[in-house]
């Protein structure tokens, strides 16, 4: 049983418990009695009607939320990878020019290991 109809089920015979024992523990005549148990049980009925109604609108607002919620995750996600095309557009020449320019120390660095291998070498 989930936890929203144990309590409903608590406040419902909590309240039948509570409105027998209060009607029958007092004195009073038979029409009185009859008259403040259909009083009673009216309330009753307005109370469960409208907790039945607060029920309702909560599962909508549920229901709401939750396609919402999901309708705003697909858009950040579009959006996610729109901004990732675009930056993968935007380093695209950079990392051309990145790439060229470690090749070109790459180049430099070799010319300066030979230089200072032949220098070694002419030392010997």
């Amino acid at each position: 049983m989930s936890r929203s109809q144990s309590l409903l089920l608590g406040f419902i015979i909590g309240g039948t418990v509570s409105a027998a024992a209060t009607l029958l523990s007092t004195p009073s005549s038979g029409k009185d009695l009859r008259g403040r148990v259909k009083e009673q049980s009216q309330e009753w009925k307005d109370m469960l009607d409208n907790l039945f109604q607060d029920v309702l609108r909560l599962k909508d607002q549920i229901a709401k939320t939750s396609k919402e919620g999901a309708a705003l995750i697909n858009e950040l996600t579009q959006e996610m990878k729109s901004s990732i095309e675009e930056w993968k557009v935007a380093i695209e020449p950079n990392q051309e020019n990145i790439r060229e320019y470690l090749e070109q120390i790459e180049s430099s660095i070799k010319d300066l290991e030979q230089k200072i291998n032949t220098k070694e070498q002419n030392d010997q």
